[in-house]
């Protein structure tokens, strides 16, 4: 069908082409150190003034280059992917609706131009989560939507509060807010909504919910737009996130989540959720160096995380699609045998993400680590940066041994293969960039560069801690936990890490479950229990008592009659 192509080759064409466009004036606004603030006039009625502004650095079109890049890529390789959608159009057409609110949020200086790209990003995601229309999409999609809406209603009382300062021009203020009381109140309403959008905790449940999208949107959702948009809102209000002191907050809050999702994903056979919980341990991770003043830092992994983690789900959406939507990891292994170019897609995706030498994870994430040796950090946020890099490697060699190595559990008579030219293309492209992106970007956001003088052992230690993670991830993927029956000792403790510490839980029946019980309670013994008894109910009995009394009285009138006469005939005879 030509209009499939031609709707997907064009949106391709003209995001890949923007994306040059904005990854070269990045490059060359960043080597000049130029700065745009535009403001666009959009309507002039007598003294009122509708302005729209426009912020244009090397920071705002970088990303906005990485994420049209990726948003290209995910359309291309959404040509084979939903082939047999008929209603294409409709999706590629959420795509770009998605890409453009991002493009708003990116570009925005203004609160007010901002919410519609953040609004924007959680309708449209939630229409993304819901596309496949059953009850568990249902489910996730209300989760999403009313999860992100907490953020919402934050920002909307930052925006409320920001009147106070006569503009919503944020940027203009931010060293004046440090030292005002609103200004703190301000910091702290942006930081619950970059939580809620980032999924930090306690919202961390949304995300791993999310997966109910089709594998395209998931590509693009966990690497580069919606989850991204929280960090990017917290890298723009930075100076004040840190001079308020919610930074301490947000560090603990950060070490927290990385630590939770690096080891939920240990106990998770969903491929799409594994990968889901580390985006989720990356996003603690930019949240937590974010916190500590590193903009930089934070911005070169959000950049280098969203190549690779893009591919992993571009990977896992080749896999699922060829076993027939399967996406149970214990149903896969030795599939290298059947796709060999997705798995070598795969595999580079995957040490990208632990961190392997001249990989875009590696220069982003042990650059990160060495500066979080240099600071004034304490020992549990220490532990928290260290233990999750261990669990990540973990969870990652876990699920390589479990896809890649083990022996073939699905059905024998298949006809898997790389076949897909379209998600090949697609990857390739993502493999590319994976590898090189990292020193790309260190040479290019990096312009200094600047040598981190430690002792030996702790310029080793992120690189020990890596491999004794995937080591111990890999020996435990081969043990058979259920042989010992000494773990059901653990079983109250392997549910508590396996499942989010409850915040599925929490968040979904835990939520409503207890309000609901107190209230059918309130209703049955107050409601309709005494209110009706002194009530409607009770005056409901007295006057059919009545009715009653007086119905039985006029049944027998005529005798009732009768008697009366002859009575008062009686009185009138004596008295007379």
């Amino acid at each position: 069908m030509n209009w499939r192509l031609n709707i997907c080759f064009i949106s391709f064409m003209l995001l890949f082409i923007f994306s040059l466009l904005n990854l070269i004036m990045g490059i060359y606004f960043c080597l000049l150190d130029i700065t745009l603030f535009i403001e666009w006039e959009v309507v002039s009625l007598n003294s009122m003034n509708v302005v729209m502004t426009l912020l244009l650095d090397w920071m705002s079109l970088t990303f906005m280059g990485f994420v049209l890049f990726i948003s290209s890529m995910v359309i291309f390789y959404s040509y084979d992917y939903m082939e047999g959608d008929p209603f294409i159009s409709r999706f590629i057409l959420l795509v770009l609706m998605f890409v453009l609110s991002m493009m708003f949020l990116i570009i925005s200086p203004n609160l007010i131009s901002i919410l519609l790209g953040w609004d924007g990003l959680g309708l449209i995601s939630y229409l993304l989560v819901i596309y496949y229309q059953n009850f568990k999409s249902y489910s996730a999609g209300m989760l999403t939507v009313l999860s992100n809406r907490l953020g919402d209603v934050a920002f909307l009382l930052g925006i409320a509060w920001m009147l106070n300062y006569g503009s919503w021009n944020y940027i203009f203020y931010l060293s004046y807010m440090i030292n005002d009381l609103e200004g703190l109140m301000i910091a702290g309403l942006m930081t619950f909504a970059a939580m809620t959008k980032s999924a930090q905790i306690p919202f961390s449940s949304w995300l791993p919910a999310a997966m109910a999208a089709p594998t395209p949107v998931s590509s693009l959702v966990h690497s580069s737009t919606l989850v991204t948009a929280g960090v990017y809102l917290m890298i723009r209000f930075n100076f004040l996130l840190v001079g308020s002191g919610m930074g301490k907050w947000l560090l603990l809050v950060g070490g927290m989540t990385m630590f939770m999702s690096g080891m939920g994903a240990n106990y998770e056979f969903d491929l799409k959720k594994i990968i889901a919980l580390s985006t989720l341990s990356q996003l603690g991770l930019m949240m937590s160096i974010l916190s500590m003043g590193y903009i930089e830092l934070a911005f070169f992994h959000l950049l280098t995380h969203a190549l690779f983690k893009a591919l992993l789900f571009m990977c896992a959406g080749v896999i699922i699609h060829n076993l027939g939507d399967c996406q149970d990891i214990r149903f896969m292994g030795s599939l290298v045998v059947f796709f060999p170019l997705t798995s070598v897609c795969f595999m580079v995706s995957n040490l990208a993400l632990c961190g392997f030498p001249f990989l875009a994870g590696f220069y982003s994430k042990d650059l990160i680590l060495e500066m979080c040796l240099l600071s004034e950090l304490n020992v549990i946020s220490f532990l928290f940066y260290f233990f999750s890099t261990g669990l990540t490697a973990c969870y990652t060699f876990r699920l390589i041994y479990y896809v890649m190595c083990s022996s073939f559990n699905y059905n024998s008579s298949n006809g898997m293969m790389d076949e897909g030219w379209f998600m090949l293309k697609g990857m390739f492209s993502m493999v590319f960039m994976a590898v090189i992106g990292g020193s790309m970007l260190s040479w290019i956001l990096l312009k200094i560069p600047s040598m981190v003088c430690m002792p030996l052992i702790l310029k080793m230690l992120a690189l020990i801690v890596t491999m004794m993670g995937g080591l111990i991830g890999y020996q435990l993927s081969i043990l058979y936990y259920s042989s010992n029956s000494l773990s059901m000792n653990f079983i109250f403790f392997s549910s508590f890490l396996g499942s989010m510490w409850f915040m599925p839980y929490m968040s979904t029946r835990g939520t409503y479950i207890y309000p609901l019980y107190s209230g059918s309670k309130i209703l049955s013994s107050f409601d309709q229990g005494w209110c009706e008894y002194f009530g409607a109910q009770g005056m409901y009995s007295v006057f059919k008592s009545l009715t009653v009394f007086t119905q039985k009285y006029q049944t027998n009138f005529l005798k009732s009659y009768l008697l009366l006469f002859f009575i008062w005939f009686f009185f009138l005879v004596i008295f007379n």
